[in-house]
């Protein structure tokens, strides 16, 4: 394999859901799946040993679920893939939970092929696997959350204050589903510039993806 091919884990507690997956991917030229877990609890060390770019990790599985294991990932540090949670119904409110967690977004089982394959593109480039109506959406949901939204949005505004003005102006635009290229339209910059402030964004509040930020912007609200 060379360096430029991206490297899939597929994580199932069904077999025959990992080998159709499987089957599907083997048609993309550039992916190689590069593993299987058959559990959340296999993750990690999974992760660990084969180094993914992209894991496609089922939500719900007998002794770890898909959320907690994308949350280990982030807990034991080291080789971070970008993670796609599958579900069953997009509405779910699990989905929300993993995003949290730090995944790159969501598929539903059923998706067409050529729209995983793009999907598995799109996380190993860093992009959210969401268009802007489904994370607009999304983000709107987080205000059903069980927290009190006074408290959330306080310890929000608290972490919201720690990045730069040029910075939460940028964050605020990626709540709103913009691209980076909408974004650079509005604030006067290059998409370099944009891709530059979320990155430092997401460095300073130890996030993994744009989806985070944006949720932590949705929740901090308006100034």
């Amino acid at each position: 394999m060379t360096a430029d091919r991206i490297r899939v884990l597929l994580v199932d507690d069904d077999a025959l859901v990992r080998t159709g997956l499987r089957l599907m991917l083997a048609g993309a030229p550039d992916l190689d799946v590069v593993g299987e877990a058959a559990d959340g609890a296999d993750v990690a060390d999974a992760v660990a040993r084969l180094r993914p770019d992209v894991v496609l990790m089922d939500v719900r599985m007998p002794v770890l679920d898909g959320i907690a294991a994308t949350r280990n990932l982030d807990a034991r540090g080291g080789h971070r893939p970008a993670v796609i949670v599958l579900t069953t119904f997009d509405a779910d409110a699990t989905v929300l939970e993993a995003l949290r967690a730090g995944a790159a977004g969501f598929l539903v089982k059923h998706t067409p092929p050529e729209r995983i394959v793009d999907a598995v593109h799109r996380a190993a480039a860093g992009e959210p696997v969401l268009s802007p109506t489904v994370a607009r959406a999304l983000i709107d949901r987080v205000a059903g959350g069980a927290d009190p939204v006074d408290e959330r949005r306080r310890r929000a505004r608290e972490r919201f204050a720690l990045l730069t003005e040029r910075e939460r102006q940028v964050a605020r635009a990626v709540a709103e589903g913009l691209s980076n290229a909408d974004i650079a339209g509005r604030l006067f910059l290059s998409v370099g510039s944009v891709k530059a402030h979320i990155s430092s964004a997401l460095t300073r509040l130890d996030m993994t993806n744009r989806i985070q930020l944006a949720l932590l912007a949705h929740d901090a609200g308006d100034d």
